[in-house]
């Protein structure tokens, strides 16, 4: 298919990555933006890939408080210099991080910190589950790890769908800010506090609450 100028101009934002670059990329993932920033990645040439292993050791603590002490939230991420971590779009973005682990829950920052016990643990109920749908055994262990995806998709903070947008993930979103700051960013690690987690309580809809306070 035949690539747009606009197009190009949107990947490049994204990645940051040169003009030729992310039209060859475009070109190779049939207009897929996400993809094609994903087939720069590969290659180590987006501003992502060229930049993670950069030491960012500087940075923000950022807390966030929802629902009247219902739910906190602390997060570190990294950048590579004070001057960065001072600036209102770095601000911004650690803020937005932060009402995300508010809003979506996550276990995790990356799908490497999940631990192997426990995709053991998914995989085998998610396995019980398929046969028990009836699904031939020949096409069970490909639903399984399918399935999976969509359990990285829910656990794991940088695989989550952005509350603000959800057509790009956490990890697109991470990728955009590293091209537009020039520095690599890490997010490092949280903790999430719920109100009387753990105890029998009524099912409520975080990401619909954090985002009405976010438009007020």
């Amino acid at each position: 298919m035949a690539v747009t100028a606009a197009q190009v101009k949107e990947l490049r934002e994204k990645t940051g990555a040169g003009m030729l670059d992310c039209k060859k990329a475009l070109e190779e993932s049939n207009g897929d933006i996400a993809r094609a920033a994903e087939i720069l990645r590969e290659k180590g040439l987006s501003a992502a890939a060229s930049k993670a292993g950069r030491a960012a050791t500087e940075g923000l603590v950022e807390s966030y408080i929802h629902g009247e002490g219902r739910i906190g939230v602390l997060v570190e991420v990294n950048c590579e210099t004070d001057f960065v971590a001072k600036t209102d779009n770095f601000k911004k973005f650690v803020r937005d991080i932060a009402m995300q682990i508010a809003a979506a829950a996550p276990k995790y920052v990356t799908k490497d910190e999940v631990p192997e016990d426990e995709l053991v643990k998914e995989r085998e109920i998610l396995r019980s589950q398929a046969l028990n749908e009836g699904k031939p055994e020949k096409i069970v262990d490909k639903m399984v790890e399918g399935r999976i995806s969509k359990y990285y998709n829910e656990v794991c903070l940088l695989e989550q769908s952005f509350i603000k947008d959800p057509d790009q993930t956490i990890s697109q979103l991470l990728n955009t800010m590293i091209a537009q700051i020039g520095e690599n960013i890490s997010i490092r690690r949280f903790a999430r506090f719920e109100l009387g987690e753990g105890l029998e309580k009524k099912e409520d809809n975080f990401v619909e609450e954090v985002m009405a306070q976010v438009n007020q």
